[in-house]
């Protein structure tokens, strides 16, 4: 990779880890019966790994949402955070990085491929802060509380990183995306 070209990709890293810090400290929906809530960080997560690829992607969103974490007042949470968001986006990544390594991958393959490595990593990132949960407040049925609301959040953030993406990629945006989606 050239000099300018890793400048861009750490520039962009910065911009999107400041996006995932923003929608997780300023957007926020309480979860009932619990100290926790829902944010649309998930879809700049998944958008950060189509822009970015999974390298980058998986750094913009473990700093950035353990970052909105420990300024948004939950810094007990940072360190769950970055292990469970970071390894989510390197899921998406990898998942995608496989379609591609196919001979001539056709776009609805890899579309799929992006889908699929987001319901997975979705998936991950439940039962990762469903066991966080679990053993920060040491109930796990007050744990359970929050599996609809992460599921919930997971695939609202899909459906918003697939329109936003969609969206750049008709712009000048596009000749910065690591993956050719759409």
């Amino acid at each position: 990779m050239k000099t300018n070209q890793r400048t861009t990709k750490l520039v962009l890293a910065a911009l999107m880890m400041c996006i995932i810090i923003v929608s997780i400290m300023f957007i926020r929906i309480p979860i009932p019966f619990t100290q926790g809530y829902i944010h649309p960080a998930d879809a700049m997560i998944f958008l950060s790994v189509l822009i970015l690829g999974w390298k980058y992607g998986a750094a913009a969103s473990a700093f950035g949402a353990m970052l909105g974490d420990i300024l948004g007042g939950f810094a007990a949470w940072a360190p769950w955070t970055f292990c469970i968001k970071g390894i989510m986006a390197i899921m998406l990544g990898l998942i995608i990085e496989l379609a591609f390594r196919k001979a001539d991958p056709s776009r609805a393959k890899v579309m799929t491929a992006v889908i699929i490595g987001m319901i997975l990593s979705g998936i991950f990132m439940t039962v990762g802060y469903y066991v966080a949960e679990g053993i920060m407040y040491g109930n796990w049925a007050v744990a359970a509380i929050g599996i609809p609301w992460n599921i919930g959040q997971f695939v609202i953030g899909m459906v918003l990183a697939v329109v936003l993406a969609k969206a750049l990629s008709k712009t000048q945006a596009k000749r910065y995306f690591s993956y050719k989606l759409l």
